[in-house]
């Protein structure tokens, strides 16, 4: 029975992987995925290594289950509703033409000056914000500015890279960096001094190589079109005046974190909730069919639900191996096979991160070591944040931020695994390798 809840993950994420051959839409694999992975918990929990201790002394508490996936979902909810909101805000922005703000100034028509300029915004942005709100807007901006899919999908790619290396680097960019920063492992100064280096190798190694691939494709070179004004118009002032109001709104959600202390969601839940009253009042006196094309009433129809409730079943199937206690044997195995080599524990887990989501098995490495073992801002702890921000890069759902480039931009998983993984393994080894020069030289 304890194997059978990794089989069934195995069997979901190849039908996620495989979801353009079978024709099978990946959130509903997804969504079956999680949903048995919970029913085989349920129903063979005595069985399960991390309780089975537990039940040969005492029997479970009275709804366990129940109480586990009401936490796990308390914390998957906040990230879904920010998701959520995000892409509100970034569709609003977009119905008003406000997007264009940026692209009419973008005169380049090189692939390579692109390509640099865009890795190199989403880098520093996703270090202010955080990698996945900065991959929305980003892949958002990507889409007024390319037409050709490959462009599209190989631009994107790229964001996920610039994304999570930026948010690496950031107390405030990744959310295991957050768990990190909060937990005493790491302090903010420190974090940054530590990572940043690995973290810009991290971007700038793809780069490289992408400059001298694309050096070569000279038949590509004008594939960037500017686009019209859309169905819906909207005045200068009103293009203006969202694309400023959205950009601050979103800028603003870490200071409000800060300040209330409050999780991320709800911030932006406010920028939602106060554009929806500004544009409200702004096409008040318009026609009801402008009128309806204008508000957050539209994005509803423009968002990929489906890819949010993808998003839904692959954390709650992870969320089922935590609870079941595999990914913190996996963490524990981990320990003991590799001789406690830091950078070797670290490095695999942060490939792991790419198939199951880093939150729980940075969590996991926070319950095995103890401060006293490893003290704030031991090279482990400043790895760890490296390797578990940046790892996710190297598959497009090992990150929240290749997740929301997945949904907005309909990047494909295989076409994604045969021309970006490579990429973002390249820059993921060469971090660490910047890392151990600092560190040792």
């Amino acid at each position: 029975m304890e194997l059978l809840i990794v089989l069934a993950f195995v069997i979901g994420y190849a039908l996620i992987a495989f979801e353009h051959s079978l024709r099978i839409d990946k959130a509903a694999s997804a969504l079956l995925t999680g949903v048995f992975c919970w029913l085989i918990l349920t129903f063979g929990i005595q069985s399960i290594p991390a309780f089975s201790a537990v039940a040969t002394n005492s029997a479970l508490p009275d709804g366990f289950i129940e109480h586990s996936l009401f936490e796990h979902l308390g914390h998957i909810s906040e990230i879904l509703f920010f998701l959520l909101g995000a892409m509100m805000i970034v569709e609003l922005v977009d119905l008003h033409d406000g997007f264009r703000i940026i692209t009419d100034r973008i005169a380049t028509r090189d692939r390579v000056q692109l390509l640099w300029l865009i890795s190199g915004v989403t880098f520093f942005l996703s270090s202010v914000l955080d990698n996945m709100t900065t991959a929305i807007i980003m892949s958002a901006l990507l889409r007024k500015l390319i037409r050709k899919k490959e462009s599209l999908w190989l631009f994107g790619g790229f964001v996920i890279i610039a994304a999570n290396a930026g948010g690496a680097w950031s107390p405030i960019g990744d959310v295991t960096t957050i768990m990190l920063w909060i937990g005493g492992q790491v302090t903010s100064l420190n974090i940054i001094k530590s990572t940043f280096l690995a973290s810009m190798a991290c971007m700038l190694a793809p780069l490289l190589l992408a400059t001298f691939h694309f050096r070569k494709a000279a038949s590509e070179k004008d594939f960037i079109e500017k686009e019209g004004a859309s169905a819906h118009s909207a005045s200068p002032f009103e293009q203006n005046l969202v694309f400023f109001l959205g950009t601050v709104s979103v800028l603003f959600v870490p200071v409000f974190k800060t300040v209330t202390h409050l999780p991320p969601y709800m911030g932006i839940l406010l920028a939602v909730g106060i554009l929806w009253y500004v544009t409200e009042l702004l096409h008040r006196n318009k026609e009801h069919e402008v009128r309806r094309g204008l508000t957050i009433s539209a994005t509803l129809q423009r968002i990929d639900t489906p890819s949010i409730l993808f998003f839904l079943g692959i954390l709650l199937a992870v969320s089922a191996l935590d609870t079941s206690g595999h990914l913190h044997l996996l963490a524990e195995q981990l320990d003991q096979s590799l001789g406690g080599s830091i950078y070797m524990i670290t490095g695999l887990i942060g490939i792991l991160s790419a198939i199951v989501d880093n939150v729980p098995l940075v969590a996991a490495c926070m319950g095995m070591y103890e401060l006293s073992t490893f003290p704030p801002d031991h090279d482990f702890w400043e790895l760890l944040a490296y390797c578990a921000g940046t790892g996710g890069s190297i598959l497009i759902i090992g990150s929240a931020a290749g997740v929301a480039s997945m949904g907005i931009l309909k990047i494909d998983f295989i076409w994604y695994l045969k021309h970006i993984t490579l990429y973002a393994a390249i820059g993921y080894f060469a971090g660490i390798g910047v890392y151990y020069l600092q560190h040792h030289f």
